[in-house]
């Protein structure tokens, strides 16, 4: 606690407490490895700990720092964890952590140009910059008609491409008076959640969303899709969003955006593309055959956030067109009119989402691209794929494992051939030791156990312990 009478931290004790944050971060990184990686508490344990009632008088910043390491930790899932290979990642770094304080101290709203101009005009800049990184198509880029903004997460994303996809097939008429229950969108059955929860926000109503079968790799089938879109015009429906994706949450299949593209365009559909995890694959060139018909597409997304050592949250949202997601979300009341944007010279990237406020996420994404380098991103984008690529074998070779599923790149989707039960025993129990985290899906109404290589310090004896682990409660469980 301050004596300042004002009660606010000093400049000088704001350097001592600040470097102790610091401190402590670097030691929670070194000592990462000895948390169990899923947090073992029960339900309300946490808030249990906790006093009834906030603190009349101001505490000192050791004994707040304390109990951080007191009654936050132990409920805490250690998503940095070089053992964690549930989900998808959510992979942090050194750089992207000091970019976020720098940004925290700096305070910024970033909602006009004018309110930091820095704060637009590097986001503009380093999401062209990724449109290379990535070989995107240049449409992509600010000095096209398109251009990139920051999301929070790819189902922001995937909502914004939504609305301007229903704007664009009513001429902007259900802004003004409402969905009319004809407008249809369409997804595979393995696409996102997201996308459900974007046509209830839309309007559109979760009844107007197709979910088109997938084959054997599951990826969506292009030739059910034409089927769809026929019946739902004969029935005196409008379709006009498709979500492709390029690495599906459950087991990373590779929507065919070619096919599904050149439909798109013959439909006259918006063609949204999520590359949520898997799109940071294409820093690597050999890679990039994952956007082949990315031409085709309207909009697409993809975290740094997830595999790109960017702490969350961070989403690259990309528009062929920006004029259409602009007048699709712009309202511009007196109080936020200003020169810089009547000039018409500048980006006010409160208009490409749904909040006014943002933050000044590109800083921590600068930093990341500054301190590791393109090729610096590469190997360890590459390191993760060969480090999954290993643990497929590992499986391929196994007598009482299968693999389930196509694994393209640092996703492994895998069973035990004992069963539905057997799996999701082996899965507690895996869970339960602390030492590593999975997490499962359902693929061809199978149990299905995912295991994902992403995390920054994930290196060859973490996949190589949690491979043995695996076959070793394997087997206790089989002698039950």
């Amino acid at each position: 606690m301050s004596d300042n009478k004002n009660f606010h931290m000093t400049p000088d004790d704001f350097r001592k407490y600040g470097r102790a944050v610091v401190d402590w971060i670097a030691d929670y990184y070194e000592r990462i490895e000895s948390f169990p990686v899923l947090s073992q508490v029960k339900p309300g344990q946490t808030r249990g700990l906790l006093p009834s009632e906030p603190p009349a008088l101001g505490e000192a910043f050791e004994s707040i720092l304390k109990d951080v390491d007191n009654l936050i930790i132990p409920g805490v899932t250690h998503w940095q964890s070089p053992n964690f290979f549930a989900f998808f990642p959510a992979n942090a770094s050194g750089p992207a952590i000091l970019g976020e304080l720098l940004s925290a101290g700096l305070g910024i709203q970033g909602m006009l140009w004018s309110t930091s101009p820095a704060c637009t005009e590097l986001e503009t800049h380093v999401l062209d910059w990724l449109v290379d990184m990535l070989g995107l198509p240049t449409k992509f880029k600010s000095d096209a008609a398109g251009g990139g903004v920051i999301q929070d997460s790819a189902s922001s994303a995937s909502l914004c491409a939504l609305l301007a996809a229903r704007e664009r097939a009513t001429e902007y008429g259900s802004n003004q008076q409402g969905c009319n229950g004809r407008l249809v969108a369409y997804a595979s059955t393995q696409t996102h959640s997201s996308v459900e929860k974007a046509v209830k926000i839309a309007g559109l109503g979760s009844q107007n969303l197709r979910l088109i079968r997938v084959d054997d790799s599951f990826a969506l089938r292009p030739d059910d899709l034409v089927k769809q879109i026929k019946q739902d015009r004969q029935d005196g429906l409008i379709p006009c969003f498709v979500c492709a994706t390029v690495g599906t949450t459950s087991s990373n299949a590779m929507d065919p955006l070619p096919e599904i593209g050149r439909i798109c365009r013959e439909e006259s559909l918006w063609l949204h593309v999520d590359g949520a995890m898997s799109g940071t694959a294409a820093l690597c060139p050999e890679y990039r055959y994952m956007h082949d018909g990315m031409e085709l597409a309207d909009s697409y997304c993809f975290n740094p956030h997830k595999w790109m050592f960017t702490n969350f949250d961070c989403d690259c949202f990309y528009v062929a067109d920006r004029e259409i997601l602009i007048k699709t979300l712009s309202v511009l009341p007196e109080y936020l009119r200003n020169k810089a944007t009547e000039s018409g010279a500048v980006i006010d990237y409160r208009d490409w989402h749904i909040p006014l406020g943002r933050r000044f996420r590109s800083l921590k994404l600068w930093f990341v691209i500054r301190y590791y380098g393109v090729e610096g991103l590469r190997y360890h984008i590459r390191r993760h794929v060969e480090l999954a690529q290993n643990f497929a074998r590992w499986i391929g070779e196994a007598d009482r494992f299968e693999l389930v599923a196509p694994a393209p790149l640092n996703l492994v989707c895998f069973r035990h051939l004992g069963g539905d039960t057997f799996n999701q025993q082996l899965l507690d129990r895996l869970n339960q030791s602390g030492n590593i985290y999975l997490t499962h899906t359902t693929l061809n109404n199978k149990y299905v156990l995912r295991f994902c290589v992403g995390q920054t310090h994930t290196e060859e004896r973490h996949v190589y312990q949690a491979w043995r682990q695996i076959q070793e409660t394997a087997v206790e469980l089989e002698k039950r």
